[in-house]
């Protein structure tokens, strides 16, 4: 179904629906830098919000008490840092994470597996009516889409893809929160994961991420503190108005590892050789530069647009 078909597009705008094609300015600009970004977006909601730096948390959907609490809590304080906190409307972690950015009267964007016009799961409906009083409703699946097991990996990506960095709250083995991380990891973006207890079934996911690399998080300072420089420059573009090279010209790092890239791809390693500078100095500048739409990422590696 299409909804450039004539018999959709009225049906979508008397719900409210908004329609975003990836070359719509609305498009939320990280997310066109996924190496696989959805063609149209449907949403219903502030969609002037998909274009402002946000967090994403994920966690089980059988999360225990003390992860529910933690993830209400650090919604909460994200949110009242002026963050936008990005999740996938579902029970557990995910709803909690909602309720805490709107507790702090903030904004949370949610993203679904499912149409614009099918809440899943139906006890959230009322949740979902207040995101899209307070935030925004997004999805890729046409209207009527029902929930289907294939599509939610395929939503974790936009989760991820809108996002800054994404927390890890409460995760088992093998867990879809883990496929977000990875998805998260592939697209460039930040990891974090809490410390749970190795006699904690269900935080072994958490602890298996932070094997691999991911940040720890004790508080809310351990975010802010790895997030800091891209939500900066972020805010400062959108205050702005810029996103042009103009504005990579106040980093000189990063207008030294533009003039390296070229119209044909170059590794991560190559970058770090010819940057002279440690990979995760090069990573971080490699995001400000995507941030300001002047490189991205493509198979092999990195380069100009």
């Amino acid at each position: 179904m299409n909804v450039a078909d004539t018999g959709l597009s009225p049906a979508l705008s008397a719900m409210g629906v908004q329609t975003l094609a990836i070359d719509d300015e609305r498009y939320p600009p990280l997310l066109r830098l996924i190496p696989d970004p959805p063609a149209l977006l449907y949403a219903l909601g502030d969609v002037s919000l998909l274009r402002e730096p946000q967090v994403a948390m994920v966690g089980s959907r059988r999360a225990s008490p003390a992860g529910l609490r933690t993830a209400r809590d650090l919604a909460q304080q994200l949110a009242a840092t002026g963050l936008l906190v990005c999740s996938g409307l579902a029970l557990g972690v995910d709803g909690a994470a909602h309720r805490g950015a709107l507790a702090a009267k903030g904004k949370s964007i949610a993203v679904m597996a499912t149409g614009i016009d099918l809440i899943y799961p139906r006890r959230h409906r009322d949740l979902a009516a207040q995101l899209q009083g307070n935030g925004c409703l997004l999805t890729e699946f046409p209207p009527g889409t029902p929930p289907r097991r294939q599509n939610f990996p395929q939503r974790n990506r936009i989760i991820s893809g809108l996002s800054l960095g994404v927390v890890v709250v409460e995760a088992a083995l093998p867990s879809g929160s883990l496929i977000t991380a990875n998805t998260a990891l592939e697209q460039g973006r930040e990891v974090f994961a809490l410390p749970w207890s190795m006699l904690h079934r269900g935080g072994e996911g958490c602890l298996q991420l932070l094997r691999d690399g991911a940040k720890m998080v004790r508080e809310l300072q351990d975010i802010l503190e790895e997030l800091g420089p891209l939500y900066a420059l972020h805010k400062e573009m959108r205050g702005a108005g810029m996103a042009t090279a103009e504005a990579a010209a106040d980093s000189p790092g990063s207008l030294s590892v533009l003039e390296l890239l070229g119209f044909e791809a170059s590794s991560v390693d190559q970058l770090v050789v010819g940057a002279n500078m440690p990979v995760e100095q090069l990573l971080v500048q490699l995001s400000e530069l995507e941030l300001l739409g002047l490189v991205q990422r493509c198979p092999g590696g990195y380069i100009r647009c």
